[in-house]
C-alpha cells in the first residue's frame, strides 16, 4: 500500500522568462511516494496471537452475556469487540493502535463506573434489593421454610466432589436421588448400598465418615436441596448427616393476586410499590428487589432522622478537615523550604532527605503505626513521653479531631515541601537583591515578592491538595475508623468521619446493612461539592496572574 505527497520544487533552477519570481523554469510540483514497511513473519504471527487470544476472551464474555440475556451490554460489548478488529486488522491508523487499549481501559474503569454509580443513586440498590422481583419471590419461598409435620423421614448420606458437598437421599420407596445447594432432586442410578438399603456410595463421589461430618458439621447443615425447580414444592435438609426431611414455604405466593400469605397467621403481604412486599401494617418481608425510586436517596440524605444530623456535622468536620489539612502542610512545607534553601546551609541534601521520609511510606500502614503509638491504654505516647497517662487521643471527639490533623500533618507535609522548594529555587533572584537593596525587610521580601510569585505556580496545587484532602480516606479510616461514635444515631457514624469514609460505610453495611443506592447519592453529592469548590478557586486563581503581568 502507498501514500502520496507532494515535494516541493527545486529552487536552485533558474527562473523562466515571464514566470513569477521563485520558480523554476520547466519545473512542477512533482508527487513522492512513500512506501510503508510491511509487517515482519514475526511482527504478524505476534498480532495474530495476541488478537486471536483477545478474541477468544471476549466471545466467552459475549456467551455468558447472551445466556444471562443482558442484552444491551452484549450489543455494546460486540460493538466494541468488532472496532478492535477493525482497528488492528487494517493497515495504518497507528495512533488509534496505540490509543485504543487506553481509550478501552478508560471507558470501562472511569467512565462506566461513573455512569453505573450514578444510576444506583436512583433506585433501592443494596441488601434485599439486589435483583428482580421474580428471583425476590423465590428466594422468599426458598428461605421462609418450615417441616412439613409427619413428613417421611429420608435417608442420607453426605458426599464431595470438587471441594463441593452433596445429600444422596433414600426415599422411603427406596428411589435413590441427589441433589444440593441450588441443584433440585435428580434420581440416579448404580449407588452402592448398605444392608439397611441405605445409598452410601456414587461413582465420582467420596462418601464422608462421621469425624469429617462432624468437622463440616456447618456447612452440611446449611445444605438446602430443593425437591423441584419450582420452589414451592420444598426442601430437604438434613440435621445430623444421616436423616434428613421435608420443609416447605411457610409464605404461600398466589401468582394471579401477587401476594404472600403466611399459613400460620393468615397475614397477607402486597407489593408496597418500594421493592418490597409488605403487610398492612407496614411490616415487610426482608426480601425484595431493585426498583427506581427517583431523587428518593438524595432527600433520605437530608430527612433520614437517623442520617440528617450527622450527615450535617461529617458536612461541616469534612470541610474543616480539608481546609485545615492544607492550610497546616502547606505554612509547614514553606517554612521548611524557605529554611533549607539557604545556600550556606550545610548539609541540606541530607536535611531535604529526612523531610520526605513521611511520603516514603504509604498512608494506611502510616496510619495502623500512628493508631497504635497513639492507643489510650498502650500507645507509646502515653505510656513512654507522659508516663503512663490515659489521654484519649482518639477516643475523646475534640482530641480525635485533633491527632487526624496532626498525623495527616505529618503525612502531608513532605509533598508540600517537595513543591515549594521547586517553586523557590524557580524564582529570579534579581527580584530578591533589588528588594533589599531597597531596604525592604526579609518579611516585606517574602510577603510582598515571593508569596505572590509562589501563589502564582501552586495555587492549582493547593486546589487539587484540597479536592484529595476532601476524600483522604486512609488516615481517617486507619487512624480513627471514624470514631468516637455519635450517640443520637443508630448509624456507624463518628466524630472524624468525613463523606468518603461515610459512603463506604453506608454502601457496605457498617451498622445498618449496606445501601449502594444511598452511598451512590452520597458520592454525587461529594462530587458535586468539589467540583463547585474547585471550579470557584480555579475562577478566584486567575487573579493570581496579574501577579507577572
Amino acid at each position: 500500500m502507498t501514500d502520496t505527497e507532494l515535494r516541493p520544487a527545486d529552487d536552485s533552477a533558474p527562473a523562466a522568462p515571464g514566470s513569477p519570481a521563485g520558480k523554476p523554469a520547466g519545473k512542477q510540483a512533482v508527487p513522492r511516494r512513500r512506501t510503508f514497511v510491511p509487517d515482519t513473519t514475526k511482527g504478524t504471527v505476534a498480532k495474530i496471537v495476541l488478537l486471536g487470544l483477545v478474541d477468544a476472551v471476549a466471545v466467552y464474555v459475549l456467551m455468558m452475556l447472551f445466556l444471562s440475556q443482558s442484552w444491551g451490554v452484549l450489543a455494546v460489548a460486540a460493538a466494541v469487540v468488532l472496532v478492535i478488529n477493525w482497528i488492528y486488522l487494517r493497515k495504518g491508523g497507528l495512533p488509534a493502535k496505540y490509543l485504543a487499549p487506553g481509550v478501552l481501559f478508560l471507558l470501562v474503569f472511569q467512565v462506566f463506573v461513573v455512569f453505573f454509580s450514578g444510576y444506583i443513586a436512583f433506585t433501592n440498590y443494596g441488601d434485599g434489593h439486589n435483583s428482580t422481583k421474580d428471583d425476590a419471590i423465590a428466594a422468599i419461598q426458598l428461605t421462609a421454610q418450615k417441616r412439613v409435620p409427619d413428613s417421611p423421614a429420608y435417608k442420607a448420606a453426605v458426599l464431595s466432589k470438587d471441594e463441593s458437598f452433596y445429600l444422596l437421599f433414600t426415599d422411603p420407596d427406596g428411589k435413590i436421588s441427589l441433589g444440593s445447594n441450588g441443584k433440585p432432586l435428580e434420581e440416579v442410578s448404580g449407588a452402592g448400598t448398605d444392608s439397611t438399603g441405605k445409598a452410601n456410595a456414587l461413582d465420582g463421589y467420596r462418601t464422608l465418615n462421621f469425624q469429617e461430618i462432624v468437622a463440616n458439621q456447618q456447612r452440611i447443615l446449611a445444605i438446602t436441596v430443593p425437591v423441584s425447580a419450582n420452589p414451592a414444592d420444598g426442601t430437604l435438609r438434613t440435621a445430623d448427616g444421616s436423616s434428613a426431611y421435608q420443609f416447605k414455604p411457610a409464605l404461600k405466593y398466589d401468582a394471579g393476586a401477587g401476594t404472600f400469605t403466611d399459613t400460620d397467621t393468615g397475614a397477607v403481604y402486597r407489593d408496597n410499590g418500594k421493592g418490597a412486599f409488605a403487610k398492612d401494617s407496614g411490616e415487610t418481608l426482608s426480601t425484595g428487589w431493585k426498583i427506581d425510586v427517583g431523587m428518593e436517596n438524595f432527600a433520605r440524605a437530608f430527612t433520614d432522622p437517623s442520617l440528617r444530623g450527622p450527615l450535617l456535622g461529617v458536612i461541616l468536620w469534612t470541610f474543616t478537615f480539608a481546609v485545615a489539612s492544607v492550610a497546616l502542610t502547606f505554612a509547614l512545607g514553606l517554612f521548611l523550604a524557605i529554611t533549607f534553601n539557604r545556600e550556606d546551609l550545610r548539609g541540606k541534601k541530607v536535611y531535604r532527605i529526612l523531610m520526605i521520609l513521611p511520603y516514603a511510606f504509604p498512608a494506611f500502614l502510616s496510619g495502623l503505626v500512628w493508631s497504635g503509638i497513639l492507643n489510650p491504654q498502650f500507645g507509646w505516647l502515653n505510656q513512654t513521653l507522659l508516663g503512663g497517662a490515659t489521654i484519649g487521643w482518639l477516643t475523646d471527639p475534640v482530641l480525635a479531631k485533633i491527632s487526624v490533623l496532626v498525623v495527616n500533618l505529618w503525612l502531608g507535609f513532605p509533598y508540600m515541601f517537595l513543591v515549594c522548594t521547586g517553586a523557590l529555587q524557580s524564582l529570579p533572584t534579581e527580584l530578591d537583591e533589588a528588594a533589599r537593596m531597597d531596604g525592604a525587610s526579609p518579611w516585606r521580601v517574602f510577603r510582598s515578592i515571593k508569596l505572590p510569585l509562589l501563589l502564582v505556580s501552586i495555587a492549582p496545587l493547593l486546589i487539587s491538595s484540597f479536592a484529595f484532602n476532601f476524600n483522604n480516606f486512609n488516615v481517617i479510616f486507619m487512624l480513627t475508623g471514624g470514631g468516637p461514635r455519635f450517640a443520637d444515631t443508630d448509624r456507624d457514624i463518628g466524630a472524624t468521619d468525613i463523606l468518603i469514609t461515610l459512603v463506604y460505610k453506608v454502601a457496605f453495611g457498617q451498622g445498618t446493612g449496606r445501601d449502594y443506592g444511598l452511598a451512590s447519592a452520597l458520592a454525587i453529592i461529594i462530587f458535586i461539592i468539589v467540583a463547585t469548590v474547585s471550579a470557584i478557586s480555579f475562577k478566584q486563581t486567575k487573579a493570581l496572574e496579574e501577579v507577572n503581568s
